[in-house]
């Protein structure tokens, strides 16, 4: 049985310092853990965590964070097999803005808050992925700017928090995105202020004046925690925990030092502090979630359900490798010091973890969400250099056999999981032509369909994945004769 680490400060000293939104388990496994350790030093205890959690949806989590006044177990899995157990007492309070929505207003204003952050998925910042330009036609955000003291979406509760805060002269305040985006920052302060601007002219300007946005790199594998994952991690660590989260040995935090109102000292605890992220993420977001974007809908459709079993079919390995080697090396740089090649290694290592054994049905989520920014990017640098075409046709190809759906090559029955998908998106996916789902939204930003040599590669893995089924088609492109 595994000894769970408890933290050593007293919770009752701590204050809030961060009004984090969107107590997942990825915020839980990351932010949290950093900040836990960083508690133990006596100068940092105003640095303590608000959860605030915005959706109906919330409601079991919020109500198990608070039977346990907000402690949860945090079980750190091992590529050698050995795991580390941590109790994480830094969310020192929770909201949730249905039951209490002034509350929450209350919170994002209070002047000892200096850092709202927040999770709140590639897709929740509401831009449009064709433009890139904020949706103010939405129908929640047009309820938002009509009724700015009764919000219901993220853009209004802050819009709230940071109007009464501007009223009450409580200062500065910084927003910081943890979400995997690139240039997190940037975007969400694209998506903020085009909402604050419509709402309020006179906020928006206090907000250009107070409110910084820095840009941040994360990564930490954390999968999605099933009942049979809470009766197996609380067997293991002697506990009753209903929140317990598992997450894998590494993590990396990368931030650019812009604080508008100070920060905790999280370079003490291994956060890396930088005027540029850049570099970083475009090696984490073209490399790591590239790659398991890429294995996502090959792996699931071939009959695998975790990460970890995929993984350990060579078929798989060799192709993701190739992908890294080939596709995208040639347009990531290596940040400072790191050491391209062992970080691509120890990619391989961290997917094939059994210990963490994620789900592949999570990476199959929201692709229309990840395509634009994981895989989009340097696929047009690869139209653009007539690079190799093999595996993004192949991977274009699966992702319309898996959205056409209902089995896989098994005849296993899924559920097709995409929040964002458009009317226009599903009539494409439905067309018989194969090239015509070269239109759906995702790829909206590189003209696919007219690169004669990524059709032709295209069309054939289509029909041969429709013919013959995933593996096949995996086997021929990894085939030396080819």
């Amino acid at each position: 049985m595994s000894t769970v680490k408890e933290f050593g400060y007293d919770r009752r000293r701590i204050e809030a310092g961060i009004a984090h939104i969107g107590v997942g388990n990825f915020h839980r496994a990351h932010e949290e853990y950093y900040t836990n350790q960083l508690l133990e030093q006596a100068d940092q205890r105003n640095w303590g965590i608000c959860g605030i959690a915005l959706l109906p949806s919330d409601e079991a989590l919020v109500n198990a964070l608070r039977r346990q006044q907000g402690e949860y177990t945090l079980t750190v899995c091992g590529r050698d097999g050995r795991d580390e157990v941590f109790r994480i007492g830094s969310l020192i309070e929770l909201l949730w803005s249905v039951e209490a929505p002034e509350a929450v207003i209350a919170k994002l204003a209070d002047p000892a808050i200096k850092i709202i952050s927040m999770t709140i998925t590639e897709g929740g910042y509401n831009l449009d992925k064709a433009s890139g330009e904020f949706m103010l036609a939405d129908e929640k955000v047009q309820h938002d700017l009509k009724n700015p003291a009764a919000p219901v979406t993220v853009f209004g509760f802050i819009a709230a928090g940071l109007r009464r805060r501007m009223e009450l002269a409580n200062g500065p305040v910084t927003i910081l995105s943890c979400d995997n985006l690139q240039h997190n920052g940037n975007t969400a302060r694209r998506a903020f202020m085009a909402f604050i601007e419509a709402q309020d002219r006179t906020l928006a300007g206090w907000v250009e004046a107070n409110v910084t946005f820095p840009n941040s790199m994360v990564d930490r594998i954390t999968p999605a925690v099933r009942p049979a994952d809470r009766e197996r991690l609380n067997a293991a660590n002697g506990t009753a925990d209903a929140a317990p989260v598992y997450c894998e040995d590494f993590i990396q935090w990368v931030i650019e030092d812009k604080f508008s109102a100070g920060r905790p000292a999280w370079e003490r605890v291994g956060v890396d502090f930088t005027d540029d992220v850049t570099a970083f993420e475009n090696m984490k977001l073209s490399l790591l979630n590239a790659s398991h974007t890429m294995l996502s809908y090959p792996a699931f459709l071939a009959g695998y359900r975790k990460v970890d079993d995929a993984m350990h079919d060579e078929r798989f390995v060799r192709y993701l490798r190739d992908f890294m080697d080939r596709d995208i090396t040639p347009y990531v740089p290596a940040p400072g010091t790191i050491n391209l090649a062992e970080y691509k290694q120890t990619l391989l290592e961290r997917f094939g973890n059994r210990s963490v054994s994620d789900q592949l049905a999570r990476l199959c989520f929201d692709g229309v969400s990840k395509i634009p920014v994981y895989l989009a990017p340097n696929l047009a640098k690869m139209l653009r250099d007539g690079a190799d075409l093999t595996r993004v046709a192949f991977f274009a190809a699966v992702y319309r056999r898996y959205l056409k759906g209902p089995a896989d090559d098994r005849g296993q029955a899924y559920a097709v999981d995409e929040p964002w998908l458009t009317a226009a998106d599903r009539q494409l996916i439905a067309e018989d032509d194969a090239v015509a789902f070269l239109a759906l939204s995702p790829f909206a930003s590189v003209d696919l369909q007219c690169d004669a040599r990524f059709v032709a590669l295209y069309r054939k893995m289509a029909a041969d994945v429709e013919a013959d089924g995933t593996l096949p088609v995996l086997e021929a492109i990894l085939s030396p004769d080819r």
